[in-house]
C-alpha cells in the first residue's frame, strides 16, 4: 500500500490514499479523490464517503453503482477494511 506521502500517479495510488483518508475520518478529502474515479472500487469508496458524512440516500446510490449490498452506517470500519483488502489483493 502507498504511504500518505506517495504521489498520486495512478488510480490505485489515488484509491489507496482515499482509503487512508477514510480510515482517518477525513471524508471531505477522500471525496475529492473518489469524485474523479469511475471504477467499481471508486464507487464503493464514494459510498463509504457518504456513509461517513451521514448522507445515507446518496451512499445507497453509490453502493448500487458499485454493485454492492448496502451495509448501513454501522459497518463503516468493516467496509473500509474490506475496500483496503480489495485494493491490495490477497495476502
Amino acid at each position: 500500500m502507498t504511504t500518505s506521502h506517495a504521489p498520486l500517479g495512478s488510480s490505485n495510488d489515488a484509491l489507496a490514499r482515499a482509503i487512508e483518508l477514510l480510515s482517518a475520518g477525513d471524508w471531505q478529502a477522500a471525496h475529492t479523490i473518489v469524485q474523479q474515479e469511475k471504477s467499481a472500487l471508486g464507487s464503493w469508496l464514494h459510498g463509504i464517503v457518504h456513509l461517513l458524512e451521514g448522507d445515507l440516500d446518496n451512499a445507497q446510490g453509490w453502493y448500487r453503482r458499485a454493485d454492492r449490498a448496502f451495509p448501513g452506517p454501522g459497518a463503516i470500519r468493516e467496509e473500509i477494511a474490506a475496500a483496503r483488502t480489495a485494493l491490495d489483493g490477497p495476502a
